[in-house]
């Protein structure tokens, strides 16, 4: 059984005698513990339906390229597969989503769609729901507590956030059962034209950013990292996964943000292991993240930070500033920081960054631009450009916590006034960080 709190009609159409349900896929690509999936197959079935799942793919996605769609389409091949061997149906079309949508809901009785937080993916659900005769239902797949259970308001801090979701989590871990599909859809036939998920040079987007070799998209990789982290890395993962040297951290983000795999099933791997500062980071810090966006309309602007941050960082504007430098300087890891460098050069060339020298480089942007607004543009332009886990709650609520979302005034200093700030002498303390330069050093495009 899904949860019914996952559950959310977003019109309050009436379903139709029409040929077939559709699910909607977008946010939730993948086929393992899917809640939107197998509540649209339970509900085809209580309607003595076939199950159809579409999915919209549109060149026109806000600073998308190449590399990621390249890793989304690796996925998506993967999730065709599974689908047939369930005898279900995807339709993939080359057109906007929500589109797509209002098209397939013609011939169909009623319509599930996962959930999605950001403003272009809510925006796409209100459309589709304001422009069928069917229903609309939303299912919440890609959290572990749906949001709106955990609160009703953008919430201060992973102190203020905690405890609601900590006393959710039992009811909302239950063991997951797949139902079967009672009526194929393997031979329906529809009058759209499919596209060929072989041939990417369909798409007019921006061919300059070259896909990662190093991250293979679909389930069937992420499940291999999982694997790899429980067995070798999350014994350890408390006292070293902040050291960028060495190579602890589980590396699902981008899966996570395409939804490749699910947090719950995530869950169910490693909660009886030594997991709790992981988990810490899967639930408690990415649903704070999902929070920030789906209840701050400027998360992906300087106007989402607190006011006391907004505050001291306006106060400082005018402090002199010993090193500055313009985007393309940024984009092409041409500062005097060797460590900084260091990280802009493995996001731009693997498609990911080490998450704590995410935090520095974030910080030393701050340092090096004219005013915090500037940079915080600069910082959403490169992560979103190059990051596979870019475009994602987490890849903004992480700048916004740089400029102190989701943190607590510091001691006065030039610059940052109150905002926390970092340095390079900190990075030389606590790891051997010329290891981690070395190893970046090493990469070459070719890696890319």
């Amino acid at each position: 059984m899904i949860e019914r709190e996952r559950i959310k009609y977003l019109n309050d159409k009436k379903t139709k005698d029409n040929s077939f349900v559709v699910y909607w896929m977008q946010n939730s690509q993948r086929t393992k513990y899917n809640h939107a999936l197998e509540y649209s197959i339970s509900r085809a079935n209580d309607l003595n339906k076939p199950l159809l799942v579409y999915f919209g793919i549109t060149d026109q996605y806000p600073e998308a390229n190449l590399r990621h769609y390249q890793f989304m389409i690796e996925g998506l091949k993967e999730v065709k597969e599974q689908l047939l061997k369930r005898n279900i149906k995807m339709i993939i079309r080359h057109i906007s989503p929500e589109l797509g949508a209002i098209e397939i809901a013609q011939q169909a009785v009623l319509m599930v769609v996962d959930c999605g937080y950001l403003k272009i993916e809510r925006e796409w659900r209100q459309k589709v729901a304001q422009n069928i005769n069917i229903p609309l239902v939303q299912v919440e797949a890609n959290v572990v507590v749906p949001i709106e259970e955990v609160s009703l308001k953008e919430e201060y801090s992973a102190r203020t956030i905690r405890s609601k979701i900590k006393n959710l989590i039992p009811f909302y871990t239950k063991p997951f059962y797949e139902e079967e599909l009672e009526n194929s859809s393997l031979q329906i036939k529809t009058e759209f034209k499919e596209f060929d998920l072989n041939d990417l040079s369909q798409l007019v987007i921006d061919r300059t950013i070259t896909p990662s070799k190093r991250i293979l998209g679909g389930t069937s990789s992420a499940e291999r990292k999982l694997d790899l982290f429980i067995k070798s890395k999350l014994g350890k993962y408390a006292e070293l996964k902040n050291d960028p040297s060495l190579d602890y951290q589980s590396q699902l983000s981008p899966y996570l943000h395409f939804g490749q795999i699910s947090p719950v099933y995530i869950f169910h791997k490693v909660s009886n292991l030594n997991s709790e500062i992981f988990l810490e980071e899967l639930i408690i810090r990415r649903e704070l993240a999902i929070n920030f966006v789906y209840y701050n309309n400027d998360y992906d602007n300087y106007q989402s930070i607190p006011e006391w941050a907004k505050k001291t960082l306006d106060n400082h504007v005018n402090d002199p500033r010993p090193h500055l430098y313009n985007l393309s300087q940024l984009e092409n890891y041409q500062t005097h920081d060797v460590y900084w460098n260091a990280a802009q050069k493995e996001m731009v060339i693997t498609g990911k960054m080490h998450g704590y020298m995410r935090m520095y480089w974030g910080k030393k942007i701050i340092e090096w631009t004219d005013n915090p607004g500037t940079a915080y543009q600069f910082m959403i332009y490169l992560n979103n450009k190059y990051s596979l886990d870019g475009r994602d709650p987490n890849g903004y609520a992480g700048i916004a916590w740089c400029f102190g979302k989701h943190d607590r005034p510091w001691r006065e200093r030039e610059i940052f006034g109150y905002v926390r700030y970092m340095n390079y002498k900190g990075l030389q303390r606590k790891f051997n960080i010329d290891l981690y330069v070395d190893k970046i050093n090493n990469l070459s495009d070719n890696d890319s």
